[in-house]
């Protein structure tokens, strides 16, 4: 008998057991969640959600600058002097040539070719040997357009003047023959060295393939984003600078390569230009 209800104890102890572990492994996900589940009616915590990351704020839209004041250029002295080892720094006139560097580009040239036209002006572009090889129509536009054509080096390479004769030789040629092909009436009469690093050397072959060496009297540094931002900071400072500095004689240099702050400068410019002096392509 007493055999009897100590086996029958034993068996409710070990039944007991088994419940609270049974309830305890139910117990487990509770805790990987983040804590028990709340009693019935009560209001449970409110999970927290990662903090959205604040979305950078577009740049407006440059806007074309309203040419207002009474700036009255044409009052200044004529440009005079000389470039680096005799290349030219003035048009040698009253007259205003701008110019256009690094292109030709798919998206931009155009444009500004564009806007030329719609003024009636002309000017000089620079090209590059290898753009123009790939965007053969674009030279032969620029040509058909009455502008003057520049050579600007096959890759522009900035350390061509210290290269070997040979060398000079070889990739001024080379880009002669890019414009020549996509535009054979080209007349190539000028040559630029990229970021105007000329050398006597430079000049004198540039000289012997019957091209004239050109620098600049008003630069815009189109191309200095690290000083002048991009966007509207860079239209205001391109539209100040020649504002500023155009001057009887004047040869202005820009870019149309990757420039879409210049052509929006230009956009105001070019009016703004031809109001107060006359605006020719470098003569041929």
């Amino acid at each position: 008998m007493l055999r009897s209800r100590l086996c029958s104890a034993a068996i409710s102890a070990a039944g007991v057991a088994l419940v609270v572990l049974f309830m305890s492994a139910c117990s487990v996900p509770a805790a990987r969640s983040g804590g028990a589940t709340p009693p019935p009616g009560a209001t449970a915590a409110p999970s927290k959600q990662p903090k959205p990351s604040p979305s950078a704020k577009p740049k407006p839209t440059p806007t074309v600058p309203k040419l207002t004041g009474s700036v009255v250029p044409v009052n200044l002295p004529p440009q005079a002097g000389i470039g680096p080892f005799g290349s030219i720094k003035s048009t040698g006139s009253a007259s205003i040539a701008l110019t256009f560097d690094d292109g030709p580009d798919p998206v931009y040239t155009p444009k500004m070719l564009d806007l030329l036209k719609k003024h009636g002006v002309r000017a000089t572009f620079c090209v590059v040997g290898t753009q123009a090889a790939r965007y053969p129509a674009l030279v032969k536009r620029i040509v058909a357009d009455g502008h003057t054509i520049c050579n600007h080096t096959w890759q522009h390479r900035m350390d061509l003047g210290k290269q070997s004769k040979e060398v000079i030789l070889t990739d001024l040629r080379d880009t002669n023959k890019a414009i020549l092909k996509a535009a054979p009436r080209a007349k190539i009469k000028y040559f630029r060295a990229p970021g105007g690093y000329f050398s006597p050397q430079l000049v004198q072959l540039a000289a012997a393939l019957g091209m004239k060496s050109v620098y600049w009297s008003l630069d815009t540094r189109d191309w200095e984003f690290a000083k002048y931002d991009h966007g509207q900071p860079m239209v205001d400072h391109i539209v100040e600078t020649v504002r500023s500095g155009a001057r009887r004689g004047s040869i202005i240099l820009a870019h149309d390569f990757h420039k879409p702050d210049t052509l929006m400068a230009f956009t105001a410019l070019v009016p703004w230009l031809k109001k107060y002096f006359k605006l020719i392509p470098m003569p041929t």
